[in-house]
């Protein structure tokens, strides 16, 4: 189910959304794929540590957090990637790993890279496993204000 502290921040501030819901997938290339939405509209959320806070970093599904250049663009050397475990109870009404890239429902940062602000709409996983919301990226920005960086890669394959 949809976080309902989405819906309701969405609903009050008259935004357009869809919810798209799908079989249950816990990848993000694989929610791309069961809800054909192509892995560069797709938005992922990644939680990240910067100086022992908590922040999200927003990239698209078919790219991953560059830890590197995320710790060169804010010019901090205390910059990780925190597990599931540090961060599952900050969230909720959400399934471990599904949680909506709108910090500011939760009182962090959201960091985004500068490839998301390219495309007319994006989707995320909005609390669970098998729903995506999308909605148009003006609108997500307005409400979101992500600080916008080149903080991702395109993962490598490796050759079989």
């Amino acid at each position: 189910m949809v976080a309902q502290q989405l819906m309701e921040f969405l609903d009050q501030k008259r935004i357009s959304y869809q919810i798209i819901r799908h079989t249950p997938s816990y990848t993000a290339q694989g929610v791309a794929a069961a809800t054909h939405i192509s892995g560069k509209e797709l938005v992922k959320t990644v939680i990240v540590k910067i100086d022992g806070a908590f922040a999200m970093a927003v990239v698209p599904a078919s790219r991953r957090v560059d830890i590197p250049s995320l710790r060169r663009e804010l010019k901090s050397l205390n910059v990780a990637l925190a597990s599931e475990a540090e961060f599952k109870d900050r969230f909720a009404g959400c399934e471990t790993g599904a949680m909506p890239p709108f910090g500011n429902l939760y009182g962090m940062a959201v960091i985004a890279d500068n490839s998301v602000a390219a495309d007319e709409e994006i989707a995320f996983n909005a609390g669970s496993h098998a729903e995506v919301v999308r909605i148009a990226y003006r609108d997500f920005a307005r409400l979101v204000k992500p600080k916008l960086l080149n903080i991702c890669i395109v993962p490598s394959t490796v050759a079989a």
